[in-house]
């Protein structure tokens, strides 16, 4: 070999991308151990192997291409040019000599912390003395977000923190109510197969790519930038985004949002249908699938459920509720609702583009609810710049501010006439909750978000962002047009000397709803008004009570249960009015939402103040229970046991169990049951062989004629094995 050297040009003949040993390094390997996946920022080593003799370092001039999207360019980024040389060239990508092989070269390269992310092209062009080039094409890659790397603007210091939002395939999103907070269990599946690709497929797809691709892909390198196109891509209400949301009861030519349990199965069908909206999901559905497009990506990002979610449409943080004289809620002309829960994400970055102080966790609402800059998606609004009230910050601040600290201000109408009832100023955003780090319980985050109610800081906040928003507003800011309003803005009595005054303060009579057991589905429900005289005169009250389904959106179904309760009280005298809904009168007219509010409108005979109280139900199933019979071991059989029943005291056909588990099945599993009788307890055991060691967690669900999400999970750790 030694008596050619310098003779003839160097011709590689094989690359080694080492994509096994680079992706451990990398944190990669979950989603692949045979093609590279890299991380920005941190360096990864490739060899090559010549065919005819030894790399030379005097003689032979290696240069490195790197090339992303479908027009690479070198001044926007999107191709960069580098030599093995020792110096550092103009390019930021580095390349470095790591071994020198008798026919092989080891090279470590590295990918600057701001650079694009997606698929890349790695070429190499090899100069001899003489001048020659050769240019090898040597193979593809997927360089990712960094949180590891303290220059990425994604970069997270806790290692805790980066197992839970960027690692971690499974969770919990809260739902039901404030008072009956639920978990419910989700396989986000970030690293199961060809969902990376689905991601890239999904920047693909946004209208930006279709518009502009070289733009995009150079601005590819900024997670604010990424996560506005991921949230406007999850909703398809301006492209061929993933989900179609339906808020109404009809869910029959798709899938109910209640049914799902993963993102992977969403995931997989929207590109099996070449990219055709998938239906259908509700919030919760929109944030979890955006989690996991996130966390592929290798932006940390977490799942956030506010319970009483206020939606303010125009922009006045005051939501108007809307009562008739029996109690019951009215449909709302113009749309303000108090959402039952609301969910969104909050991804984990630097804001370079704001002034300091305002970078960490920002909220991006990925559900359709109003357009920022003219499309559908919500964020990233800083969590800091809501709590101190700067709604004027970039993107959609002051919506989200409304939407954990609107007023609420309920309304009775009455012969064609509007009549106050009362302007209650902490209603809206409680119990803002996510999963804890690395266990199952719950978070309660509220304090992120907003200072305590009614402390002078909130009420300065909430002034601050009341002046903000009359204001100019800004681009990025609330789009609604303002309309106009019953009630003037400076009406609003949450003025920092007097707190709202509730009607009960004039009538001095208190009510109150107490249910009597828990609401399961399938029981009666039995509940009690509570009525206390707080003055020390009698008081004649009439109280009208009725009950109606609720939409997840806050939108109401027309009643089915009224009741009127005649109450005499003694001076301080506290009585208690039993009421009872039964299954048979509430089963047909429930929405999938399992929501039932029960108002009370009462009247005391010597005052013209009414005093209203409501209670939100949720209903509940019982659980599926899932053991896992023996020890769970890496390509070992194993079975699960699945047990589930009917809680109906009627017959349920067309039932489907549905069996899910990142690292466990590499499908969902469906299995048709067909009938089941009035409480009817069933179990049948799966066959399972996990491909994928650590803690894992195995989602189930039953769906029928009569219900549609009866869940079940249960976490098992699975061992390496030999």
């Amino acid at each position: 070999m030694a008596k050619h050297a310098g003779v003839g040009r160097l011709e590689v003949a094989l690359t080694d991308l080492q994509s096994s040993w680079n992706n451990v390094r990398h944190r990669t390997e979950e989603i692949s151990s045979n093609r590279l996946l890299v991380r920005r920022g941190q360096a990864f080593n490739i060899t090559l192997f010549f065919r005819n003799r030894a790399f030379q370092p005097g003689l032979d001039n290696i240069i490195f291409v790197t090339e992303t999207g479908p027009l690479p360019d070198l001044p926007k980024g999107t191709r960069a040019v580098f030599s093995l040389a020792g110096h550092r060239g103009p390019s930021p990508w580095i390349a470095s000599l790591q071994a020198i092989g008798a026919n092989s070269l080891e090279v470590s390269l590295c990918a600057p912390p701001v650079a694009a992310v997606g698929r890349y092209l790695l070429k190499v062009h090899i100069k001899s003395l003489q001048g020659h080039v050769t240019a090898y094409q040597l193979g593809e890659f997927i360089l990712l977000f960094n949180p590891w790397c303290p220059e990425d603007a994604v970069y997270l210091e806790s290692e805790p923190q980066r197992q839970e939002y960027v690692m971690n395939d499974y969770g919990f999103i809260y739902q039901g109510n404030k008072n009956w907070i639920r978990p419910c269990p989700w396989n986000y599946g970030q690293f199961e197969e060809n969902i990376i690709d689905i991601c890239l497929e999904l920047l693909d797809k946004s209208l930006n790519f279709q518009i502009d691709p070289a733009t995009d892909c150079a601005l590819r390198g900024s997670p604010v930038y990424i996560s506005r196109v991921v949230c406007a891509m999850i909703n398809s209400n301006d492209d061929s985004g993933v989900l179609n949301g339906n808020w109404g009861e009809n869910y029959s030519d798709g899938t109910s949002p209640t049914e799902w349990m993963g993102s992977v199965a969403i995931l997989k069908q929207w590109h099996a249908a070449g990219c055709q909206p998938v239906r259908y999901g509700q919030c919760w559905v929109f944030a979890a699938v955006m989690c996991t497009v996130m966390r592929c990506l290798g932006i940390p990002t977490r799942v956030i459920t506010n319970f009483d979610s206020g939606h303010d449409t125009d922009g006045n943080l005051i939501i108007d509720e809307y009562y008739d004289n029996t109690g019951r809620i009215l449909e709302n002309k113009k749309k303000d609702t108090v959402w039952n829960f609301h969910v969104w994400n909050e991804c984990w970055m630097a804001r370079n583009d704001l002034p300091p102080g305002f970078g960490g966790w920002q909220v991006l609402d990925a559900t359709p609810q109003e357009t920022s800059n003219g499309l559908y998606c919500c964020g990233p609004a800083s969590v800091r710049a809501i709590k101190e009230g700067e709604v004027d910050l970039n993107y959609d601040t002051a919506f989200a501010f409304s939407m954990v600290n609107a007023d609420c201000m309920a309304w009775l109408v009455f012969g064609g006439k509007e009549q106050k009832l009362h302007q209650d100023t902490s209603t809206v955003g409680n119990f803002i909750s996510t999963k804890s780090i690395q266990s199952d319980e719950r978070d309660d985050i509220t304090e992120d978000y907003k200072y305590a109610e009614g402390s002078l800081q909130e009420r300065q906040v909430f002034l601050k962002a009341l002046q903000k928003l009359k204001a100019v507003r800004s681009p990025g800011s609330l789009r609604a047009e303002s309309r106009p309003r019953s009630v003037p803005l400076s009406d609003s009595p949450r003025s920092l000397a007097t707190p709202s005054l509730q009607p009960s303060n004039v009538v001095q009579v208190s009510l109150k709803f107490q249910l009597l057991d828990s609401p399961d589905m399938g029981q009666d429900i039995r509940f009690v008004l509570l009525a206390l005289n707080m003055s020390l005169q009698f008081k004649d009250l009439k109280v009208n009570l009725s009950a109606q389904s609720l939409l997840h959106d806050g939108s109401p179904l027309l009643p089915f249960w009224q009741d009127t309760a005649f109450i005499t009280l003694s001076p301080e005298e506290a009585k208690t009015y039993p009421c009872k809904i039964p299954y048979s009168q509430y089963s047909q007219y429930l929405s999938t939402d399992k929501l039932i509010r029960i108002s009370a409108l009462g009247e005391e005979k010597s005052s013209p103040e009414k005093i209203l109280v409501n209670k939100i139900i949720t209903l509940a199933y019982p659980s599926i229970v899932i053991n896992v019979l023996g020890v769970a071991i890496v390509n070992q059989p194993l079975s699960i046991q699945v047990v589930f029943s009917n809680p109906l005291s009627e017959q349920v056909e067309d039932c489907v169990l549905t069996v899910e588990g990142s690292g466990l099945f590499r499908r969902q599993q469906r299995v048709l049951i067909g009938v089941l009788k009035p409480h009817h307890k069933a179990s049948l055991t799966l066959e399972a062989t996990p491909f994928k060691s650590g803690q894992r967690q195995i989602q189930a669900n039953l769906r029928s004629n009569k219900f549609k999400d009866i869940k079940g999970y249960r976490n098992v750790y699975i061992d390496f094995g030999l």
